[in-house]
Formats: structure tokens, C-alpha cells, sequence
């Protein structure tokens, strides 16, 4: 008999947006009580989603940074989130700064071979993952592991046939990296409806 699907006995339900049947998503923002000065959770925000590529992936942006090291005096940082999530302006990375970004993917579904230029952790949360590189070198994520993306050009394949997968990214700006004497800027293929460059590799 095979171990339960532990998205199937959560009783969080999908958010409006969500494209996938998995858990919606709630992100706790921490702060300080200005009178006591002890910790408070400042702001509780459910899961935002915006679908790309006919619904078959789904992005939540948890938070993001615009400088760094992030500025917390006076919520600096929290204005600086807000604002550029009105703006409608992000891409995969944002300038300067870092994202944290939940992704879901249709069963069977790959994206396309992209490269960004930024350091990023990729965990999977739920599901398998399969990691596909330019060479055609190729690594079966399962719940747990992690990738450490080098600006390199890579995509996602969602293995099952059947059940929603998972991803938890954060994307932190970085130098401009070159290879062999060659920059390597961003790359997004034929690019995705809807999303914007990142705009950090001029």
C-alpha cells in the first residue's frame, strides 16, 4: 500500500488564483511591537497566485528585497515589497535584491530552458522534480533537496503524470558572470506571456 499524498490530508484549500489542488499557501510576517518592543507577527498574508503557460504553472511571491543587506528600520523593507508588487514590474529576479517565490506545476508539465542571472536555492516541497541543464545533464529532485542554480541555464520537469508538484525558490541578484571570456546575461527562451525581464544583467 503506498504512503498518502500529505497535500490530500492538509485542510488548507486552494486559494483564489491557484491554479493546482495543492495546500494553500499563508505567509507570516514578523515585526516588533513599537510600545514593547518584543516580536509580533506584524502581517499574515494569504498565498497570491498568478498562472502562466495556459495554467500550468502557478507563482506565489512570498516577499521579495530590493537592496542589500535589506533595510527593517521603519518597515523600509516592507514598503520597498509592497510597492514593487503594485508596480506589476518584477521578473524572475529583482535588482539588487531577493524573491521568494512558491511555484507549481501541472503534472507532466516542463518550462522552458532559462538562465537568470542570480544565485538561487531551489527546494522542492512536494512532488518530484526533474532538473534539466543545457548539457543534458539531468537530476531527479524529490521533497527535501535542494538545487543551487549558478546562473546557469536549466529547466523543470514535473515527473508525474498524475499530481501537482512544488517549489519553494529564492533568487538573490548577482555580479555579472562570465564563462570562457563570454557574459552570460538572462535567457528566457521565447520568453513567458505575462512576465516581464529582470532587467538586472544590463
Amino acid at each position: 500500500m503506498s504512503a498518502p499524498n500529505p497535500a490530500s490530508t492538509d485542510d488548507r484549500p486552494p486559494q483564489p488564483g491557484q491554479v493546482s489542488n495543492l495546500p494553500g499557501l499563508t505567509t507570516y510576517i514578523t515585526g516588533h511591537d513599537p510600545t514593547t518592543g518584543k516580536s509580533i507577527v506584524q502581517s499574515t498574508r494569504p498565498g497570491n497566485w498568478t498562472s502562466y503557460d495556459d495554467k500550468l504553472m502557478g507563482f506565489n511571491v512570498a516577499y521579495t528585497t530590493s537592496s542589500f543587506p535589506a533595510s527593517l528600520t521603519s518597515d523600509a523593507d516592507l514598503a520597498a515589497h509592497d510597492n514593487l508588487m503594485k508596480s506589476q514590474t518584477l521578473g524572475l529576479v529583482n535588482p539588487g535584491g531577493t524573491v521568494c517565490r512558491i511555484v507549481d506545476s501541472a503534472p507532466g508539465y516542463q518550462c522552458i530552458m532559462h538562465r537568470t542571472q542570480s544565485l538561487d536555492y531551489g527546494i522542492v516541497l512536494e512532488g518530484t522534480i526533474e532538473m534539466i541543464l543545457d548539457s543534458g545533464e539531468r537530476k531527479l529532485m524529490r521533497r527535501g533537496d535542494v538545487a543551487v542554480q549558478r546562473a546557469t541555464m536549466h529547466a523543470w520537469k514535473n515527473v508525474s503524470e498524475t499530481e501537482w508538484a512544488r517549489m519553494l525558490f529564492v533568487l538573490q541578484d548577482c555580479a555579472e558572470m562570465s564563462v570562457g571570456g563570454k557574459v552570460l546575461k538572462e535567457d528566457l527562451g521565447n520568453g513567458v506571456e505575462g512576465l516581464p525581464a529582470s532587467g538586472n544583467d544590463k
